[in-house]
């Protein structure tokens, strides 16, 4: 076997009609997980590492799943029926979500959202870029109403391509080396947008609490969060500036593929950045009568969310057409002889008011922010003509930052895909390494 191993471009037509296909239950020692009862003290401790679906988001650089965020007692192990994997395995996540893969060392436990599984005769790397590989059909095996779940029967029958165990691991290694290449550059690419965020964020926040002089007068604001504002700004409360409302009645099931125009609170958080002016989803003039209608110029809050960063997200419509608002976002009209919406909408995703707005979020499962608790959100207020003039800068300043950020995330969505068309090519036999 050479140090270099490179891959044939030209597709290989015969070289998985060679490779048998096998059921992963003869080829691989599969076992369940579960969870000690989290009543009793002396079932955890820092002794066993016990891992479940969330802990999958800290795989490492070198694809090894390493520290969970939580560790079981050897009496928890004992009086829980969880399995105690001795040797390196793969470990798969088979509820919420289905289908991710990781490299374990031995001694480990792990709850009933993952099955481990020990290969015979395999060797684990291929396994383990195998599975990878074969995430989307997995998730179509699982089944559930509650939740989706991949039972013990169906992996046990998953069927996978095994060539003989010198090209298994032949292919290992020249996966490790190409997806580790592949993994540290979109790292980088990632950490670059995120600091473009930040730097965004900043930036928002540096105009919107002390204006674009940085030489005027400043007096203290009385707001610790806020700091020093310009001493010729108002210090007001959101409540002074508008009047909340609350969206209703729309929900999944009711969205057309044409019809009138609305927004749901899911869109806001994962689609829009401050502004929009049109949407995608629509519905028909029942649900409409049902509904809340709001006009341009209006300010939507996110209401409901699973995280505190998805909850109180601001956004402004800019369009010309009415918008039916659903439920879970919070409405604001503003008095826009007092202020400019644009403006209100980069003040309201500030540092400043973010963290305002993180204090107030309630909830364990869904997190909620209600309208009495934006009234009371604090902010400085420049003159009209000032606010113009933020707008104006701000518009120019963040339109260059989201440019580089478009591109870097194409850049990222194409290794994102390099790098599974890599490994669907490599272990499915299409492409020989050689």
């Amino acid at each position: 076997m050479t140090n270099n191993i490179e891959i044939n471009s030209s597709e290989d037509t015969t070289q998985i009609n060679s490779w048998d296909l096998t059921k992963l239950k003869y080829v691989c020692k599969v076992e369940n997980g579960s969870t000690p009862k989290s009543n009793i003290d002396e079932f955890w401790d820092d002794s066993l590492k016990w891992f479940t679906p969330n802990d999958f988001r800290n795989i490492t650089n070198n694809f090894y799943l390493e520290i969970p965020n939580r560790f079981i007692s050897q009496k928890g192990l004992e009086n829980s029926g969880c399995s105690f994997i001795k040797e390196e395995s793969i470990l798969l996540t088979t509820r919420a979500p289905v289908g991710k893969v990781a490299k374990i060392k031995g001694g480990f436990t792990f709850n009933q959202g993952c099955k481990s599984l020990s290969p015979k005769n395999l060797d684990i790397g291929f396994l383990y870029y195998s599975l990878q590989n074969s995430e989307q059909f997995l998730k179509s095996l699982s089944r559930g109403t509650t939740f989706k779940e991949l039972s013990t029967d169906e992996l046990l029958n998953f069927k996978i391509h095994i060539p003989e165990l010198k090209i298994q691991k032949l292919i290992s290694k020249f996966l490790d080396k190409k997806i580790q290449t592949i993994d540290n550059l979109i790292k980088k690419i990632e950490k670059k947008i995120e600091l473009l965020k930040e730097q965004k964020t900043a930036l928002i926040n540096q105009c919107v609490t002390k204006g674009l002089n940085p030489n005027v007068e400043k007096k203290d604001s009385g707001v610790e969060w806020i700091g020093k504002i310009p001493s010729h700004w108002q210090l007001l409360r959101l409540n002074n500036l508008g009047r909340f409302s609350k969206g209703k009645g729309i929900t999944k099931d009711k969205i057309k593929v044409n019809g009138n125009k609305c927004i749901r609170c899911g869109e806001i958080y994962t689609t829009y950045e401050l502004r929009f002016n049109r949407t995608r989803s629509f519905i028909d003039d029942d649900t409409s009568d049902e509904s809340v209608l709001a006009t341009k110029g209006v300010l939507l809050f996110t209401g409901d969310g699973e995280s505190l960063e998805e909850i109180g997200k601001c956004i402004v419509y800019e369009g010309e057409e009415d918008l039916y608002i659903g439920g879970g976002i919070n409405v604001f009209t503003p008095k826009q002889e007092k202020v400019i919406p644009i403006y209100l909408s980069y003040v309201m995703n500030s540092e400043s008011v973010i963290y305002q707005k993180s204090r107030q979020g309630k909830g364990e499962i869904v997190v909620h922010i209600y309208s009495k608790q934006l009234k009371e959100i604090r902010l400085g207020l420049p003159s009209i003509k000032e606010q113009q003039q933020i707008v104006e800068y701000l518009d120019q300043k963040t339109s260059l930052i989201d440019k580089i950020i478009s591109y870097e995330n194409k850049r990222l969505l194409f290794l994102k895909e390099y790098k599974k068309s890599l490994i669907s090519e490599v272990v499915t036999g299409k492409k020989r390494v050689v």
